[in-house]
């Protein structure tokens, strides 16, 4: 048996750690907020983020980030990325080997998180990534999910697949962590194009168009940082799109629906109630994209949209209008 501290308990860190604690693994769940934790243990489930399901006996919700960390063999990163960087800090002293289930590109610095993790915790750390088409309500009702864990070390990657690995979560392994994180990142922002398309009724032809160029956007900028097509094309590519831009459980997704229906940014993130990890990624990922020379239309036009510089509907008819000129010459 693993102990394993579970650090982030929202939907996601909660989620995770009850599949693994269902695995038979010793789990520690710690979050930020004292109240949430408190709440955790008294209630014995999550009411706040996964209602109604419990958690198993084996998954203790802990209070003090040290006493987890303290306890655990591997640390689980599932927190947004708002704070990862000072989280990455107070885990350097322990030296513990870490996964990290959380997806997006570092606030200060536009790095993918592995990036701030060998920067932080140094290349000796074991680490890897989770990622892939995976909602948390879905894993904690142990309806079939398939994920991918990315890491340059095999061996740990391996383990960390043996850990997780059940008849209902299926983990494939990839050596492509940089291709892994992209597909994670940018499928944020391309699912609230698709929000606000489907918000202003235009309809499945051209939520599939923005899926389909959206894969295309994907694959251009992870290549420009070093990762794989084929990549893309996988679960945490392609899939990763497909769930969060078609299915409402999806908070990037049901934000766009609410720009598309006349929201304003400001309404629309306060009408969800969570972190909208992509509307924070967009001007990072725009900032990657100028770096690397990466033509990326839609998620330009969603930038201005939550600058307030366009409106939902100016921008999705630009952005067809667009596409449909620049390649009236050419094939798909």
């Amino acid at each position: 048996m693993t102990t394993i501290a579970v650090l982030g308990a929202g939907s996601w860190g909660t989620a995770l750690a009850i599949l693994l604690s269902r695995n038979g693994q010793d789990v520690k769940l710690w979050g930020r907020e004292p109240r949430l934790i408190a709440e955790l243990q008294q209630r014995g489930c999550n009411h706040h983020y996964i209602p109604d399901i419990r958690l198993p006996s084996n998954l203790e919700p802990i209070i003090e980030l040290e006493a987890a960390v303290m306890a655990a063999d591997l640390l689980l990163i599932a927190t947004p990325s708002v704070g990862f960087r000072d989280l990455l800090s107070k885990l350097k002293s322990f030296g513990k080997p870490v996964v990290c289930a959380s997806k997006g590109l570092e606030p200060q610095t536009n790095q993918p998180f592995d990036a701030v993790i060998t920067e932080i915790l140094g290349n000796n750390v074991k680490a890897a990534m989770l990622s892939g088409p995976s909602f948390a309500r879905e894993v904690a009702l142990n309806l079939p999910t398939a994920v991918v864990i990315a890491s340059k070390d095999k061996t740990y990657a391996k383990f960390l697949m043996s850990l997780f690995a059940n008849p209902h979560f299926c983990p494939y392994y990839s050596n492509d962590v940089i291709g892994v994180e992209i597909g994670g990142v940018v499928k944020n922002v391309i699912a609230i194009a698709a929000g606000i398309s489907d918000g202003l009724g235009f309809g499945v032809n051209a939520r599939s168009a923005l899926i389909t160029h959206g894969l295309h956007e994907i694959t251009r900028l992870a290549i420009a940082l070093g990762g794989h097509a084929d990549t893309v094309t996988g679960l945490s590519g392609l899939g990763d799109l497909i769930l969060t831009c078609t299915d409402n459980q999806s908070r990037n997704r049901r934000f766009g629906l609410a720009l598309g229906q006349g929201l304003s940014t400001e309404q629309a993130l306060a009408k969800i109630g969570q972190v909208v990890e992509g509307a924070n990624n967009v001007e990072q990922v725009i900032s990657l994209a100028h770096k690397y020379h990466v033509d990326m239309p839609i998620t330009q036009y969603v930038q201005r949209v939550l600058r307030h510089e366009i409106t939902s509907q100016q921008a999705i008819q630009a952005l067809f209008a667009t596409e449909s000129q620049s390649q009236c010459n050419n094939t798909e």
